[in-house]
């Protein structure tokens, strides 16, 4: 008998369909060795040796998997091509008792049995600059967290954590929050007409006045912007120019793993970890090839199934002559993997239907789309500017119309398109409404998942693996919240941590230094440098730094204490305003003799005092708590407005508000499949449109439903984030 290891029950699973009774296939659950979490587990002293151990919860795994080996004739590693399956693949072998020069270590990028047997015929070694790479990050990461984290334990706030990529995440977050707060708006005004042609109706901007162009700034008030318009009233308005031009929107590339992320952010609004999470899922079940890439390879099987698949289905216009490749790789790209894509061009998402979940069939059309795409031509279209003459003033219209199809056949992209009438030179044209719109200047946005990502990838920090978990634990740690908008900001406590960071430990959180340390690791995991050095060089200078902030800083230098207006209801001392891990709160000034808290008016948000909101804060005036009597307050959180009792933290009773809360708040619309109202709802992945008939009717819409249905296959319209209508039907175009 013969036996595999990998690390997930669900891959195990998939294996075992393509291998016969010769095999017997287990699964390590993830790592099998790892450092303590209650100690430090490096000797420094001992050129950073790390002291691994069998953690608690992977001790039953350890010992099914050592009695299984005794049985075996023969032992095969099939963890992950990467970093980390290398990591499980060398620990086990330690496990087992396996010399890591005898060990039979095989790879696939995709879970398919020709995949697997080609490997199983192609056994190579344990790689141990891999292995030392994915244990230089380990015993670094864990060097800066276990000295950094105490030390901000006590000299900010509790519950702390710092890191290399998290804290350089970290910073960008906030340094944008500051260019946010900063920001000055500025007025701006801009002039449209509605024009007329032949009972068809088109837009153009004004973009000269007697002949000098129009910049951003040009009409700065609401009186040079009316004067125009009075002017321009009385033109004439004749076309000068109609320029045609070709265009095209070219074809995308296959998903790496941080475009995947970006690309589900903005087109699913899916966290980086919700999406790594599905795509695991979709990988280990054999249905897509491995998600943590750099690279934008495709095989020669997967360009031939495409452009046989396009050819039957399409036709040859869909067809390129020769397959597309793409070579280029990202920024400190490490792992020679293939681009993500379907295991099966065949396998469609309308196929697969049955096979998965809701979320996993939502991935994979975006990811078999984008791959099929990918080998597909470009689009072509036809781009048109007009330019029209008023009294000595330019109005220019643009329009887009779409002459080939190419690639968005399969994957669907807005073009922005602006739909024009059939103009010609010397046409004169009607004025229908002139516009004069007042615009102010925006702040730089906050980032998304997808923008972080974004950045974090063009500076080389961190790697494909690390995104998702980084942003994970910056709002697992209270550094972020997500607001309305899904948008990542900072709280009060990352603003401080990140400025005391920046200005005494400067390399934990500059971006040049972070990627410097990531090339490191890539020349470990090449053989062209050894770890211990690359440890060494770093965690002198920052220890003894370290060591000198312990001793020369002070808390109350880092975060000042504030003086409130209250007083302590149990001693009468004065209340002072501090900052913990979660927020701003009140703290007694007799502390350690009183240690009252109470939490300050702010630290839950006030409702915004909108004439709703002061009819709820009226219509609850008299409420009480039904638990200690206490006035009950009106309240708003994440997820909209409640009451709260007043005497929180002794007292922590809340209760819903009836229809002030988005959570089960009617639409007005009733359900298409059994009649049941539409109501608003709220998961761990934001607020959704459901049937209130569950869990008898399942029908839900990730975007809010317009009331009106499409008028090609009587699905519900949605507005989708960006403020698009579109059908709520995937299958409908």
């Amino acid at each position: 008998m013969k036996l595999v290891i990998v690390e997930s029950p669900t891959k195990a699973r998939t294996i075992a369909k393509f291998l016969g009774k010769d095999y017997k296939i287990e699964s390590s659950f993830g790592h099998v060795r790892d450092l303590p979490t209650s100690t430090m587990g490096i000797d420094i002293e001992n050129n950073f040796e790390p002291k691994y151990l069998i953690p608690p919860k992977a001790r039953q795994h350890t010992s099914l998997l050592k009695a299984a080996a005794k049985q075996a004739d023969e032992i095969i590693l099939a963890s992950d091509e990467d970093r980390e399956g290398e990591a499980i693949a060398w620990h086990l072998a330690i496990i087992l008792g396996i010399k890591p020069q005898n060990a039979k270590r095989i790879v696939f990028h995709e879970i398919t049995k020709d995949a697997l047997l080609h490997a199983l015929e192609n056994p190579r070694h344990l790689d141990k600059p891999l292995f030392d790479a994915q244990q230089a990050r380990r015993v670094l990461d864990r060097l800066v967290g276990y000295e950094l984290s105490p030390f901000l334990w006590k000299k900010v706030a509790r519950g702390l954590s710092a890191g290399r990529v998290q804290s350089v995440a970290l910073r960008l977050i906030v340094e944008r929050e500051k260019e946010i707060k900063a920001f000055d708006p500025k007025e701006y005004w801009k002039v449209t007409a509605k024009l007329k042609k032949d009972n068809e109706f088109f837009l153009a901007d004004l973009t000269s006045v007697d002949s000098n162009k129009l910049d951003k700034y040009a009409l700065p008030n609401d009186a040079t912007a009316n004067n125009l318009v009075e002017r321009l009233n009385k033109a004439e308005y004749t076309i000068l120019e109609v320029d045609k031009k070709p265009g095209g929107k070219k074809a995308p590339t296959p998903f790496r793993t941080a475009t995947l992320q970006q690309t589900a952010n903005n087109h699913l609004s899916w966290s980086a970890k919700q999406t790594m999470m599905v795509a695991q899922k979709l990988y280990e079940k054999g249905f897509i090839t491995y998600m943590r890439t750099d690279s934008q390879n495709l095989s020669d099987k997967f360009l031939t199934e495409a452009s046989g698949y396009l050819r039957q289905t399409l036709g040859d216009k869909y067809c390129l002559p020769a397959p597309r490749v793409f070579k280029g790789k990202a920024k400190g790209a490490q792992e020679a993997h293939e681009a993500i894509r379907p295991t099966e061009v065949t396998s469609t998402p309308d196929s697969l239907v049955k096979k998965l979940d809701a979320r996993e069939i939502r991935l994979y059309e975006l990811i078999w789309s984008r791959s099929i795409a990918s080998q597909m031509p470009d689009a072509i279209t036809e781009n048109t500017t007009v330019t029209i003459n008023a009294d000595n003033c330019l109005f220019t219209a643009t329009g887009q119309i779409l002459v080939f199809d190419g690639f968005l056949k399969i994957y669907k992209e807005n073009l922005g398109d602006n739909e024009l009438p059939k103009l010609l030179k010397n046409d004169k044209l009607t004025l229908d409404k002139l516009n004069a719109e007042q615009h102010f200047t925006k702040p730089p946005a906050r980032y998304s998942d997808a923008t972080l990502v974004k950045e974090l990838e063009k500076n080389g920090v961190g790697r494909p693996s690390t995104y998702a978990p980084t942003i994970a634990t910056l709002e697992t740690r209270n550094y972020i919240i997500r607001n309305e908008d899904k948008r990542l900001q900072p709280t009060d406590i990352a603003i401080i941590v990140t400025d005391l960071l920046i200005k005494h430990f400067p390399e934990i959180v500059d971006m040049e230094f972070t990627a410097k340390m990531e090339k490191s690791f890539d020349k470990i995991a090449e053989d062209k440098l050894e770890w211990q050095p690359v440890i060494a060089k770093f965690y002198k200078p920052f220890h003894a730094n370290l060591e000198n902030k312990t001793k020369t800083l002070n808390k109350q230098d880092i975060m000042p204490e504030e003086k409130s207006n209250e007083k302590c209801d149990k001693c009468g001392s004065a209340m002072l305003i501090k900052i913990g891990r979660f927020g701003k709160f009140l703290a007694c000034s007799n502390y350690p003799e009183c240690k009252n808290t109470k939490p300050m008016d702010g630290d839950k948000p006030t409702p915004p005092k909108t004439a709703e909101m002061e009819a709820l804060i009226t219509k609850y005036a008299t409420e009480v708590c039904d638990k200690c009597g206490a006035p009950m307050a009106v309240k708003i959180g994440r997820f909209g407005v409640f009451l709260a009792c007043s005497s929180y933290p002794k007292c922590k009773n809340i209760k819903n508000i009836e229809g002030a809360s988005p959570t089960n708040t009617p639409t007005g619309l009733k359900c298409p499949d059994c009649g049941g109202d539409i109501v608003a709802k709220k998961s761990r992945f934001g607020i959704f449109y459901g049937c209130s008939n569950y869990p008898t009717c399942k029908r839900a819409y990730w975007s809010k439903p317009t009331g009106e249905k499409c008028p090609k296959c009587g699905a519900f319209l949605v507005t989708d984030k960006k403020g698009v209508v579109v059908c709520s039907n995937k299958t409908c175009s």
